[in-house]
């Protein structure tokens, strides 16, 4: 029995270390970039172990440590949502046709867990959280055992999450559930920025509270018990590593019920999902009754529609809104910010008006076929701004309204819709022109958001336009500038509400009207541009 469950594990381990050596092999650039992202993830795993070797003896070092160790465990949880295909080995589906039982697989796949940069960097971490707080050998001792049993139930918390979340990961509706990676990201670097700012006026102490309680949870109770060895407490130590010990044991219960689960039962977790879904589509949708008739209609709802289902063009969206509303929010929170900064979120969505045809992919040629005259091009581009606007344009008023009640300066929100409507009519115009000029792919498969060979185009379409919208705003810019320095201009800044608005219809209008008979003479060479992703 002994000798098969090692056969297994080591079969899984060089199963491991093939996917990764026959992925590196595919070409030079993936290879490129994974010894790039190794040294840079080795690196600051080095840098992250020396500032914690100089923790040492600090009075608030079992506080970092803590709260670093439960951090890093909840990264561990919610990776597997947010990137399952990042490893291979975590859709056990893979095996079902094999005949493996569940308790070697489990032992196995746990052994080929610990291959990778991610359980080495979180090894290093956990070694100088061991040095930052351990005194004593005794200690040291009860420091290696943390460690295992911290990097282990860090794993089985991973695994244990893919196997009760693999049917949905692997259908179409879970690979959407990556889209809110963006927004974890742009929400979790600003909340990092915002309690670095606060840390830094006030200091550790207030996280002491925190670390109290973090310091009965695993994994990071294992580390709570290097202290409190340290400390002379043995009881409690004994406790704390029991703990971390029995969630261990709990996670692998948990994953070898999943894990036995998904080897034994069939597959039908989708079907009525898809019985459902297919009955929804056939049905009207009463919002789509509420948009104009005829053609317009038709493509705002088809705009829509991709802004819901397709993953990247979600993605893009998500991400959009996520920071649009974050930068002015944190900003005036902090008492850093400007009025100003609610333009963020009308500069960040009129982004999605830039490269229109790409986002269609090789399905643009559906569309292509109903263009035969600069008249049909512009009620397309027509169609997708106003889908456009049908969010932007509530989204950035209540963004806007929020930054002005944060910051209390409510005589500025005029001015301050007025810019961010002159700002989204000014995209929309270069937007649907770059979008006839420079159209690029977006590959449907994997996270580039370009296809090879086509960076320059990406480039010049999207920071090209915005260089050109800033521009076009300028006169709305000047004009706002030139009210504030008036002695009585406070009088009149209400005005600029109006004429933002005004301009930035009329930009769009024009915009719309120069980029039509461009987007019908070029339909072919937009054609081939947009389908080689």
């Amino acid at each position: 029995m002994s000798a098969d469950v090692t056969g297994v594990t080591a079969v899984v381990v060089r199963l491991k270390l093939s996917l990764l050596r026959n992925g590196l092999r595919q070409s030079g650039g993936r290879r490129a970039a994974y010894i790039a992202s190794a040294v840079v993830v080795f690196l600051f795993a080095a840098l992250q172990l020396l500032g914690l070797v100089m923790l040492r003896d600090n009075a608030h070092a079992e506080t970092v440590v803590v709260l670093l160790v439960a951090v890093l465990a909840l990264g561990w949880a919610v990776m597997p949502l947010f990137f399952p295909g990042g490893d291979e080995t975590l859709d056990p589906t893979r095996l079902v046709m094999l005949p493996l039982r569940p308790r070697p697989l489990v032992r196995a796949l746990l052994a080929a867990s610990l291959v990778g940069i991610g359980p080495l960097f979180t090894l290093c971490l956990f070694i100088g959280s061991v040095i930052a707080v351990a005194h004593g050998g005794l200690a040291y001792v009860v420091g290696v055992l943390a460690v295992v049993l911290a990097l282990l139930v860090c794993v089985a918390l991973a695994r244990a999450v893919a196997a009760a979340n693999i049917r949905l990961l692997t259908s179409r509706k879970g690979r959407d559930l990556a889209v809110l990676s963006g927004l974890v990201i742009a929400v979790g670097a600003q909340v990092v920025n915002f309690g670095a700012q606060r840390l830094g006026s006030s200091g550790l102490t207030q996280l002491d509270p925190a670390a109290d309680v973090l310091r009965w949870v695993p994994p990071a109770s294992a580390f709570g018990a290097v202290r409190s060895v340290s400390e002379g407490a043995y009881g409690i130590a004994a406790l704390q590593l029991a703990l971390t010990a029995a969630v261990l044991v709990a996670l692998i219960a948990v994953w070898s019920r999943h894990l036995t689960r998904l080897m034994t039962s069939p597959d039908g977790s989708t079907l009525q999902a898809v019985t459902d879904a297919a009955v929804r589509d056939r049905a009207p949708s009463g919002a789509a009754r509420l948009l104009p008739a005829g053609r317009t209609g038709t493509v705002m709802e088809r705009s829509l529609r991709y802004v819901w289902r397709d993953p990247k063009t979600k993605a893009a969206w998500v991400t959009s809104l996520a920071i649009g509303l974050i930068v002015p929010l944190f900003n005036a929170l902090q008492g850093t910010g400007s009025i100003y900064f609610a333009c963020f979120a009308a500069g960040m969505l009129g982004i999605q008006m830039y490269n229109q045809f790409g986002q269609d992919t090789s399905a643009f040629w559906m569309v292509a076929m109903t263009i035969s005259s600069p008249r049909d091009a512009y009620v397309e581009l027509r169609g997708r701004a106003l889908a456009l606007l049908l969010i932007t344009l509530p989204y950035a008023t209540l963004v806007t309204v929020l930054t002005t009640a944060l910051l209390g300066d409510w005589p500025a929100l005029p001015e301050a819709l007025g810019l961010s409507f002159a700002l989204l009519g000014a995209m929309l115009a270069t937007g649907a022109w770059t979008s006839a000029r420079f159209p690029y792919s977006i590959p449907q498969e994997g996270y580039k958001n370009v296809a090879p060979g086509q960076t320059g185009l990406a480039w010049i379409s999207i920071f090209g336009g915005m260089i050109a919208a800033a521009l076009l705003c300028a006169p709305v810019i000047a004009l706002t500038i030139w009210l504030n320095l008036r002695e009585d201009g406070d009088t009149w800044t209400w005005l600029l509400l109006p004429a933002g608005a005004a301009y930035g219809a009329t930009t769009t209008w024009l915009g719309l009207r120069l980029a039509a008979p461009r987007t019908a003479a070029r339909l072919p060479e937009i054609l081939t541009a947009v389908s080689k992703g």
